[in-house]
């Protein structure tokens, strides 16, 4: 018997692998369509994952990509991941819909609306994942930022560029705003009462008002309380920096150990941030990642995965474990991962739909043979995690006189 497991599902464009589009199975035509988001995202719902993040960035390249010379055998070109969540969100029943955001250049009122109007689009399943910082090419969109973070420095640590610690720390504030613009108004502040004429008690709608190094927010969000009160804020994090930003704000943390070692050494390590971080919040869940590339032989997923090696010129690198193989192989290392403690474990898919569909008809039904997926029927995202949901801050500030 596996401790269960939440499964999650993260989903690129035509897949991880950057040869994706070229696979036999692929769809490259439809990676603009909304039916090949919605075919997606609702094989996921039907298997019973969790949640799907969304990836999503701010330029033409990828991050960090060099802008000026742009590989042309990649996909280019991208969907808005908060717009395509909130087309599926009203097709699908049950599947947290978490699309990403790039912390460094929107500004966090416009996303706060955007994410309770997906919460109210799916019932109660909405979340972001926040990316600290930006990119030189997506600095160069906006115009307004000529310096800022580039690539990690020599030493591979964040804590050694202080453009990226202060990346991290705007991250920080771009959260509590969220959750305080999320929290802005009181469950009861729309009245509806028809024979007096009042359909809202301003006494019930309260100022964010925040102040910091680089968000200043005055007023309540133009949305009211979503059904969730607070989506879910989560983040990808690889070492201390990130971890502090997970332990201080996240409710869901995804990580990438490379072997069930360095998982136990990671969730080690955020016990130590959110010992020193968390200031009374709930248990920061922690989602492990796998990219996964599945047929139904080893030497069927060898192959495959060696033709997309060679139509892009080189072999698949990430900064998640690489699983080529067999539905039971995944299967036997998302147990392994559940069995170090794990909350959940987020699977990559090498390419899409062809893994997509994999998981959701071969690895799902042999997980749940082992008694290793978590299995809940309610609706609402925080509570199949196991999150309560939140009360409004207590405030009795006006945001009207």
């Amino acid at each position: 018997m596996t401790a269960p497991v939440h499964l999650a599902l993260a989903l690129d464009r035509a897949g991880w692998h950057p040869a994706a589009w070229r696979d036999a199975s692929a769809a490259p035509h439809d990676l603009q369509s909304p039916h090949y988001w919605r075919r997606l995202v609702a094989s996921a719902d039907r298997a019973g994952l969790v949640l799907a993040t969304i990836e999503d960035a701010l330029s033409f390249t990828d991050r960090f990509e060099d802008a000026q010379h742009p590989a042309s055998d990649r996909v280019r070109g991208r969907l808005d991941a908060v717009l395509v969540a909130s087309y599926v969100a009203p097709l699908t029943q049950r599947i947290g819909l978490v699309p990403t955001v790039t912390t460094a250049h929107p500004e966090p009122f416009h996303v706060a609306t955007g994410i309770q109007t997906l919460d109210f689009a799916s019932r109660g399943r909405a979340g972001v994942r926040l990316v600290a910082g930006a990119s030189p090419a997506e600095r160069a969109n906006f115009g307004r930022r000529p310096d800022g973070p580039g690539r990690l420095p020599a030493s591979g640590r964040v804590e050694d560029a202080p453009e990226l610690v202060a990346a991290f720390r705007e991250a920080g504030e771009f959260a509590e705003v969220l959750t305080r613009l999320w929290d802005s108004w009181d469950d009861d502040a729309i009245v509806r009462d028809t024979s007096a004429g009042l359909f809202l008690d301003p006494d019930r709608v309260h100022p964010a008002r925040f102040e910091g190094e680089f968000f200043s927010v005055e007023g309540a969000s133009i949305v009211p309380r979503s059904p969730q009160g607070r989506p879910l804020i989560t983040v990808l994090a690889h070492q201390t920096v990130p971890f502090r930003l997970a332990a201080e704000q996240a409710d869901v943390v995804f990580v990438t150990p490379h072997d069930e070692a360095s998982a136990t050494g990671i969730l080690a390590e955020l016990d130590q941030a959110v010992a020193a971080h968390r200031r009374g919040r709930e248990r920061l869940r922690v989602f492990a990642d796998l990219v996964v590339l599945i047929e139904e032989t080893p030497a069927a997923a060898r192959a495959a995965a060696a033709r997309l090696d060679d139509l892009a010129g080189s072999a698949f690198a990430s900064d998640a474990r690489i699983v080529i193989g067999t539905p039971l192989e995944v299967v036997d290392e998302i147990r392994a991962l559940a069995a170090t403690g794990v909350d959940g474990v987020r699977l990559r898919p090498a390419r899409q739909p062809r893994d997509v569909v994999a998981v959701a008809e071969r690895v799902v039904p042999l997980l749940d043979a082992f008694g290793g997926l978590v299995r809940d029927d309610r609706v609402s995202l925080r509570g199949r995690l196991g999150l309560a949901r939140p009360t409004t801050t207590p405030t009795r500030e006006k945001a009207f006189a």
